[in-house]
Protein backbone atom coordinates (compact mmCIF):
# COMPACT_ATOMS: atom_id res chain seq x y z
CA UNK A 1 0.00 0.00 0.00
CA UNK A 2 1.41 3.35 -1.05
CA UNK A 3 0.42 6.13 1.33
CA UNK A 4 -0.81 9.55 0.23
CA UNK A 5 -2.12 12.72 1.81
CA UNK A 6 -5.80 13.63 1.68
CA UNK A 7 -6.85 17.27 1.45
CA UNK A 8 -10.40 18.66 1.50
CA UNK A 9 -10.29 22.39 0.67
CA UNK A 10 -13.15 24.79 1.36
CA UNK A 11 -13.18 26.62 -1.97
CA UNK A 12 -12.06 26.42 -5.60
CA UNK A 13 -9.08 28.70 -5.04
CA UNK A 14 -7.81 26.48 -2.25
CA UNK A 15 -8.21 23.35 -4.36
CA UNK A 16 -6.33 24.86 -7.28
CA UNK A 17 -3.53 26.09 -5.00
CA UNK A 18 -3.22 22.69 -3.31
CA UNK A 19 -2.69 20.85 -6.59
CA UNK A 20 -0.68 23.54 -8.34
CA UNK A 21 1.74 23.64 -5.43
CA UNK A 22 2.39 19.88 -5.38
CA UNK A 23 3.51 18.09 -8.56
CA UNK A 24 2.32 14.77 -7.12
CA UNK A 25 -1.18 15.96 -6.17
CA UNK A 26 -4.35 15.01 -8.04
CA UNK A 27 -7.94 16.21 -7.89
CA UNK A 28 -10.48 13.66 -6.63
CA UNK A 29 -14.21 13.86 -7.38
CA UNK A 30 -16.33 10.75 -8.05
CA UNK A 31 -13.22 8.61 -8.24
CA UNK A 32 -14.73 6.02 -10.58
CA UNK A 33 -11.64 6.16 -12.82
CA UNK A 34 -8.90 7.35 -10.47
CA UNK A 35 -9.61 4.78 -7.74
CA UNK A 36 -9.31 1.99 -10.32
CA UNK A 37 -5.93 3.37 -11.33
CA UNK A 38 -4.81 3.53 -7.71
CA UNK A 39 -5.65 -0.15 -7.34
CA UNK A 40 -3.88 -1.09 -10.58
CA UNK A 41 -0.79 0.96 -9.81
CA UNK A 42 -1.33 3.15 -12.87
CA UNK A 43 -1.69 6.27 -10.70
CA UNK A 44 0.58 6.94 -7.72
CA UNK A 45 -0.36 10.38 -6.39
CA UNK A 46 1.34 11.84 -3.35
CA UNK A 47 -1.84 13.70 -2.39
CA UNK A 48 -5.53 13.62 -3.29
CA UNK A 49 -7.40 16.91 -3.21
CA UNK A 50 -11.12 16.26 -2.74
CA UNK A 51 -13.22 18.73 -4.76
CA UNK A 52 -16.66 17.30 -3.96
CA UNK A 53 -17.42 19.92 -1.32
CA UNK A 54 -16.89 23.01 -3.47
CA UNK A 55 -20.50 23.58 -4.51
CA UNK A 56 -19.95 22.70 -8.17
CA UNK A 57 -23.09 20.60 -8.38
CA UNK A 58 -25.78 22.82 -9.91
CA UNK A 59 -27.40 22.90 -13.35
CA UNK A 60 -28.40 26.50 -14.04
CA UNK A 61 -29.62 28.68 -16.94
CA UNK A 62 -26.77 30.54 -18.64
CA UNK A 63 -26.99 32.90 -21.64
CA UNK A 64 -30.04 31.06 -22.94
CA UNK A 65 -28.36 27.69 -22.49
CA UNK A 66 -27.18 25.76 -19.44
CA UNK A 67 -24.21 25.87 -17.09
CA UNK A 68 -23.44 22.45 -15.61
CA UNK A 69 -21.31 22.26 -12.49
CA UNK A 70 -18.29 20.00 -12.69
CA UNK A 71 -19.57 17.78 -9.86
CA UNK A 72 -23.06 17.16 -11.27
CA UNK A 73 -23.49 13.40 -11.28
CA UNK A 74 -23.99 11.68 -14.61
CA UNK A 75 -27.33 10.18 -13.57
CA UNK A 76 -28.67 13.55 -12.40
CA UNK A 77 -27.61 15.28 -15.61
CA UNK A 78 -29.14 12.55 -17.81
CA UNK A 79 -32.46 12.93 -15.97
CA UNK A 80 -32.54 16.74 -16.01
CA UNK A 81 -35.71 17.80 -17.88
CA UNK A 82 -34.03 20.63 -19.82
CA UNK A 83 -31.19 18.37 -20.92
CA UNK A 84 -33.63 15.69 -22.04
CA UNK A 85 -35.73 18.20 -23.99
CA UNK A 86 -33.12 20.52 -25.51
CA UNK A 87 -29.96 18.40 -25.56
CA UNK A 88 -31.12 14.81 -26.20
CA UNK A 89 -27.71 13.77 -27.54
CA UNK A 90 -26.19 14.60 -24.16
CA UNK A 91 -28.83 12.70 -22.20
CA UNK A 92 -28.55 9.66 -24.47
CA UNK A 93 -24.75 9.64 -24.28
CA UNK A 94 -24.86 9.68 -20.49
CA UNK A 95 -27.36 6.83 -20.35
CA UNK A 96 -25.20 4.82 -22.75
CA UNK A 97 -22.21 5.09 -20.42
CA UNK A 98 -21.18 2.65 -17.69
CA UNK A 99 -23.78 1.19 -15.31
CA UNK A 100 -26.44 2.85 -13.20
CA UNK A 101 -24.29 2.55 -10.08
CA UNK A 102 -21.31 4.22 -11.74
CA UNK A 103 -23.48 6.97 -13.24
CA UNK A 104 -24.69 7.78 -9.71
CA UNK A 105 -21.06 8.27 -8.64
CA UNK A 106 -19.31 9.71 -11.71
CA UNK A 107 -19.18 13.47 -12.26
CA UNK A 108 -19.44 15.65 -15.35
CA UNK A 109 -15.81 16.80 -15.27
CA UNK A 110 -14.52 13.39 -14.27
CA UNK A 111 -16.29 11.81 -17.24
CA UNK A 112 -14.53 14.20 -19.63
CA UNK A 113 -11.15 13.63 -18.02
CA UNK A 114 -11.23 9.85 -17.69
CA UNK A 115 -8.23 8.10 -19.19
CA UNK A 116 -8.08 5.49 -21.92
CA UNK A 117 -9.17 1.91 -21.27
CA UNK A 118 -6.39 0.54 -23.50
CA UNK A 119 -5.47 -2.82 -21.95
CA UNK A 120 -1.76 -2.00 -22.12
CA UNK A 121 -2.18 1.35 -20.37
CA UNK A 122 -3.91 -0.44 -17.51
CA UNK A 123 -1.33 -3.25 -17.32
CA UNK A 124 1.75 -1.90 -15.54
CA UNK A 125 3.81 -4.93 -16.62
CA UNK A 126 3.74 -3.80 -20.27
CA UNK A 127 5.39 -0.87 -22.09
CA UNK A 128 3.09 2.13 -22.60
CA UNK A 129 4.16 5.59 -23.69
CA UNK A 130 1.05 7.10 -22.12
CA UNK A 131 1.91 5.64 -18.72
CA UNK A 132 5.73 5.72 -19.03
CA UNK A 133 6.87 8.11 -21.77
CA UNK A 134 9.55 6.58 -23.98
CA UNK A 135 8.83 2.97 -23.02
CA UNK A 136 7.02 2.10 -26.26
CA UNK A 137 3.47 1.28 -27.36
CA UNK A 138 2.52 -2.36 -26.85
CA UNK A 139 -0.74 -1.92 -28.76
CA UNK A 140 1.08 -1.30 -32.06
CA UNK A 141 1.98 -4.97 -32.38
CA UNK A 142 -0.42 -6.40 -29.80
CA UNK A 143 -4.16 -6.66 -29.34
CA UNK A 144 -5.58 -3.91 -31.51
CA UNK A 145 -9.33 -4.32 -31.75
CA UNK A 146 -10.00 -1.01 -29.98
CA UNK A 147 -7.12 0.95 -31.55
CA UNK A 148 -7.61 4.38 -33.10
CA UNK A 149 -8.03 4.71 -36.87
CA UNK A 150 -7.81 8.52 -37.05
CA UNK A 151 -5.15 10.86 -35.68
CA UNK A 152 -2.98 8.15 -34.11
CA UNK A 153 0.81 8.19 -34.01
CA UNK A 154 3.68 5.74 -33.65
CA UNK A 155 3.72 6.67 -29.96
CA UNK A 156 0.08 5.83 -29.16
CA UNK A 157 -2.99 4.29 -30.80
CA UNK A 158 -5.32 4.47 -27.78
CA UNK A 159 -8.84 5.90 -27.98
CA UNK A 160 -10.69 8.22 -25.63
CA UNK A 161 -13.42 6.37 -23.69
CA UNK A 162 -15.95 9.08 -22.80
CA UNK A 163 -19.46 9.00 -24.28
CA UNK A 164 -20.35 12.39 -22.81
CA UNK A 165 -17.32 14.10 -24.37
CA UNK A 166 -18.43 12.96 -27.83
CA UNK A 167 -21.92 14.36 -27.34
CA UNK A 168 -20.59 17.65 -25.99
CA UNK A 169 -18.35 17.99 -29.06
CA UNK A 170 -21.47 17.81 -31.24
CA UNK A 171 -23.36 20.53 -29.33
CA UNK A 172 -20.54 23.10 -29.23
CA UNK A 173 -20.10 22.90 -25.46
CA UNK A 174 -17.57 25.10 -23.67
CA UNK A 175 -15.43 23.98 -20.73
CA UNK A 176 -14.81 26.46 -17.90
CA UNK A 177 -11.41 26.01 -16.26
CA UNK A 178 -9.99 27.62 -13.13
CA UNK A 179 -6.21 27.57 -12.85
CA UNK A 180 -3.44 29.38 -10.98
CA UNK A 181 -3.73 32.21 -13.51
CA UNK A 182 -7.48 32.61 -13.18
CA UNK A 183 -10.52 31.43 -15.13
CA UNK A 184 -10.66 30.69 -18.85
CA UNK A 185 -13.06 29.07 -21.30
CA UNK A 186 -12.27 26.75 -24.17
CA UNK A 187 -14.42 24.80 -26.63
CA UNK A 188 -14.70 21.17 -25.61
CA UNK A 189 -13.30 20.29 -29.05
CA UNK A 190 -10.03 21.91 -27.96
CA UNK A 191 -9.82 20.21 -24.56
CA UNK A 192 -8.43 16.84 -25.65
CA UNK A 193 -5.23 16.25 -27.64
CA UNK A 194 -4.13 13.89 -30.36
CA UNK A 195 -1.19 11.81 -29.10
CA UNK A 196 1.65 13.02 -31.35
CA UNK A 197 4.91 12.33 -29.53
CA UNK A 198 3.44 13.27 -26.11
CA UNK A 199 0.65 10.74 -25.52
CA UNK A 200 1.01 11.08 -21.74
CA UNK A 201 -0.90 14.36 -22.05
CA UNK A 202 -4.58 13.60 -22.65
CA UNK A 203 -5.69 17.24 -22.61
CA UNK A 204 -4.36 20.79 -22.93
CA UNK A 205 -4.88 21.37 -19.20
CA UNK A 206 -1.88 22.26 -17.06
CA UNK A 207 -1.15 20.84 -13.62
CA UNK A 208 -3.43 22.64 -11.18
CA UNK A 209 -6.14 23.43 -13.73
CA UNK A 210 -9.58 22.48 -12.41
CA UNK A 211 -12.63 22.10 -14.63
CA UNK A 212 -15.40 23.93 -12.75
CA UNK A 213 -18.27 23.83 -15.27
CA UNK A 214 -19.45 22.93 -18.75
CA UNK A 215 -21.64 25.38 -20.66
CA UNK A 216 -24.16 24.29 -23.28
CA UNK A 217 -25.20 26.96 -25.78
CA UNK A 218 -28.72 27.78 -26.87
CA UNK A 219 -28.87 26.52 -30.45
CA UNK A 220 -31.49 25.18 -32.88
CA UNK A 221 -29.04 22.37 -33.61
CA UNK A 222 -29.16 20.80 -30.18
CA UNK A 223 -32.87 20.06 -30.08
CA UNK A 224 -32.67 17.70 -33.05
CA UNK A 225 -29.76 15.60 -31.86
CA UNK A 226 -28.95 12.03 -30.93
CA UNK A 227 -26.22 9.68 -29.76
CA UNK A 228 -25.69 6.20 -31.13
CA UNK A 229 -23.22 3.72 -29.67
CA UNK A 230 -22.07 0.40 -31.15
CA UNK A 231 -20.63 -1.94 -28.52
CA UNK A 232 -20.09 -5.58 -27.72
CA UNK A 233 -23.02 -5.86 -25.32
CA UNK A 234 -26.16 -3.87 -24.60
CA UNK A 235 -24.85 -2.12 -21.47
CA UNK A 236 -21.77 -1.45 -19.38
CA UNK A 237 -19.41 -1.56 -22.37
CA UNK A 238 -17.19 1.04 -23.99
CA UNK A 239 -17.86 2.07 -27.57
CA UNK A 240 -16.42 0.20 -30.48
CA UNK A 241 -17.55 3.33 -32.31
CA UNK A 242 -20.11 5.98 -31.46
CA UNK A 243 -21.77 8.93 -33.18
CA UNK A 244 -23.19 12.15 -31.76
CA UNK A 245 -25.15 14.13 -34.33
CA UNK A 246 -27.09 17.39 -34.28
CA UNK A 247 -28.78 19.00 -37.26
CA UNK A 248 -30.72 22.14 -38.21
CA UNK A 249 -32.96 21.51 -41.20
CA UNK A 250 -34.62 23.89 -43.65
CA UNK A 251 -37.39 21.63 -44.82
CA UNK A 252 -35.47 18.53 -45.86
CA UNK A 253 -32.21 20.39 -46.52
CA UNK A 254 -29.34 20.66 -44.05
CA UNK A 255 -28.90 24.24 -42.89
CA UNK A 256 -26.25 23.29 -40.35
CA UNK A 257 -24.92 20.07 -38.83
CA UNK A 258 -22.55 18.78 -36.16
CA UNK A 259 -21.14 15.26 -36.03
CA UNK A 260 -18.63 13.83 -33.56
CA UNK A 261 -17.26 10.28 -33.43
CA UNK A 262 -16.12 8.21 -30.48
CA UNK A 263 -13.98 5.10 -30.39
CA UNK A 264 -11.91 6.15 -33.41
CA UNK A 265 -9.28 8.54 -32.02
CA UNK A 266 -7.34 9.71 -28.99
CA UNK A 267 -9.94 12.45 -28.57
CA UNK A 268 -13.60 12.84 -29.57
CA UNK A 269 -13.33 13.25 -33.34
CA UNK A 270 -15.29 16.21 -34.69
CA UNK A 271 -16.08 15.26 -38.30
CA UNK A 272 -15.72 18.71 -39.88
CA UNK A 273 -15.09 17.43 -43.42
CA UNK A 274 -18.31 15.42 -43.21
CA UNK A 275 -20.17 18.46 -41.91
CA UNK A 276 -18.93 20.63 -44.76
CA UNK A 277 -20.05 18.04 -47.31
CA UNK A 278 -23.55 17.80 -45.84
CA UNK A 279 -24.49 21.48 -45.60
CA UNK A 280 -26.99 22.25 -48.32
CA UNK A 281 -27.70 18.53 -48.90
CA UNK A 282 -30.57 16.22 -48.02
CA UNK A 283 -29.87 13.59 -45.38
CA UNK A 284 -30.03 10.39 -47.41
CA UNK A 285 -27.97 7.21 -47.09
CA UNK A 286 -26.03 8.23 -50.20
CA UNK A 287 -25.20 11.79 -49.13
CA UNK A 288 -24.27 10.83 -45.57
CA UNK A 289 -22.25 7.84 -46.74
CA UNK A 290 -20.28 9.94 -49.24
CA UNK A 291 -19.60 12.59 -46.60
CA UNK A 292 -18.45 9.95 -44.13
CA UNK A 293 -16.14 8.46 -46.78
CA UNK A 294 -14.53 11.88 -47.24
CA UNK A 295 -13.96 12.16 -43.47
CA UNK A 296 -12.53 8.63 -43.33
CA UNK A 297 -10.12 9.10 -46.23
CA UNK A 298 -7.25 9.52 -43.75
CA UNK A 299 -8.14 6.46 -41.68
CA UNK A 300 -5.34 3.97 -41.01
CA UNK A 301 -6.30 0.47 -39.87
CA UNK A 302 -4.68 -2.81 -38.94
CA UNK A 303 -5.97 -6.35 -39.03
CA UNK A 304 -7.79 -6.13 -35.70
CA UNK A 305 -9.54 -2.77 -36.18
CA UNK A 306 -10.23 -2.85 -39.93
CA UNK A 307 -13.95 -3.03 -39.12
CA UNK A 308 -14.08 0.46 -37.62
CA UNK A 309 -14.39 2.71 -40.70
CA UNK A 310 -17.33 0.73 -42.07
CA UNK A 311 -18.94 0.59 -38.63
CA UNK A 312 -18.68 4.31 -37.94
CA UNK A 313 -19.88 5.04 -41.48
CA UNK A 314 -22.96 2.90 -40.95
CA UNK A 315 -23.58 4.35 -37.49
CA UNK A 316 -23.42 7.88 -38.91
CA UNK A 317 -25.93 7.04 -41.64
CA UNK A 318 -28.20 5.50 -39.00
CA UNK A 319 -27.97 8.53 -36.70
CA UNK A 320 -28.44 11.28 -39.29
CA UNK A 321 -31.16 9.66 -41.39
CA UNK A 322 -32.96 8.86 -38.13
CA UNK A 323 -32.90 12.55 -37.24
CA UNK A 324 -34.27 13.40 -40.68
CA UNK A 325 -37.13 10.96 -40.18
CA UNK A 326 -37.80 12.39 -36.72
CA UNK A 327 -37.96 15.91 -38.14
CA UNK A 328 -40.32 14.77 -40.88
CA UNK A 329 -42.59 13.03 -38.40
CA UNK A 330 -42.70 16.16 -36.24
CA UNK A 331 -43.63 18.27 -39.27
CA UNK A 332 -46.46 15.98 -40.35
CA UNK A 333 -47.69 15.36 -36.81
CA UNK A 334 -46.83 11.65 -36.90
CA UNK A 335 -45.58 9.96 -33.77
CA UNK A 336 -41.88 9.03 -33.91
CA UNK A 337 -41.72 5.54 -32.54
Amino acid sequence: MRTFDYVRPDDVEGAVAAVAGDPEARFLAGGSNLVDHLKLGVARPGALVDVTGLGLDAVEPHDGGLRIGANVRNSDLAAHPVVRQRYPAVARALLAGASGQIRHQATTAGNLLQRTRCVYFQDVTTPCNKREPGSGCSALEGYGRYNAVLGASDACVAVHPSDLAVALAAVDAVVVVRGPGGERRLPVTELHRLPGDRPQHDTVLEHGDLVVAVELPDSPLTRLSTYYKARDRASYAFALVSVAAAVDLDGDTVRDVRVAWGGVAHRPWRATTLEDRLRGQRLTEDTVGAAADAELAAAVTGTDNAYKPAMVRGATIHALTGLARRAGAATTGEVDR
